[in-house]
């Protein structure tokens, strides 16, 4: 006997909140929409806001799909300290100068960090190891040798300067990490940083703009139900 298809499903443009995990969004979306299937493709971290893709029913089958797709972002990079997470999650664990930070270096130094390089995922990310996430084991203060890998930042763009905060976009391919973006870019002016807010603005072809939040989403359907 064959199995019953599965219902088609929809690819629903989600804007994440802020303090949000992807997983509650999820969450979220399955309890508005009734699906049995729902994913997303492509995590956010708490305290990033911006475009999430939720995919339900027969949808989830181009997760993956979507997850290989181009993403941009916009986002703050505040030197002068660094974190373990890299970002705001967890406290400044080190402190560098900034005077000797100028404009004309931070545009320079933009360079180094366009086309194909090697990166290194930050401690606190949901990579694998040896079968346990690595945030789970940087919480525990167990030490994680974390793998280089390689990535492709398309753009990197700096679209303002007030030290200590430099914001930014950049379009890069998946498996990019802007927190060792933020991280690595101020090692290279002869400071530290750490990321201090991000927001994923698109994915491929879809647009945060086209997004709706979780609540607004609810509202919606109730009003068309």
């Amino acid at each position: 006997m064959s199995s019953e298809p599965r219902p088609p499903g929809e690819i629903l443009l989600i804007n994440k909140p802020y303090g949000w995990t992807s997983f509650q969004v999820v969450k979220k979306i399955k309890w508005v929409t009734r699906a049995k299937r729902v994913g997303h493709a492509g995590t956010l971290d708490p305290l990033a806001t911006g475009l999430l893709l939720v995919c339900t029913e027969g949808s989830t089958r181009k997760i993956q799909e979507l997850q290989d797709q181009e993403k941009e972002y916009t986002g703050t990079i505040t030197l002068g300290n660094t974190t373990p997470s890299y970002d705001l999650e967890t406290e400044a664990n080190a402190f560098f100068p900034t005077e000797h930070i100028t404009e004309s270096k931070i545009l320079e130094k933009t360079a180094d960090f366009t086309g194909v390089i090697s990166q290194l995922p930050p401690v606190f990310s949901a990579i694998k190891v040896d079968g346990k996430r690595a945030y789970k084991l940087a919480r525990e203060g167990v030490a994680t040798e974390m793998k280089p890998r390689e990535i492709t930042i398309k753009e990197f763009e700096i679209t303002k300067i007030a030290l200590p905060e430099i914001q930014f976009r950049v379009v890069c391919s998946k498996g990019t990490y802007i927190r060792s973006l933020a991280h690595d870019f101020a090692r290279a002016l002869g400071s530290g940083g750490h990321l201090s807010a991000l927001c994923r603005t698109r994915i491929g072809e879809h647009s945060l703009e086209n997004a709706v939040t979780p609540k607004e989403m609810e509202e919606s359907r109730k009003s068309t139900s």
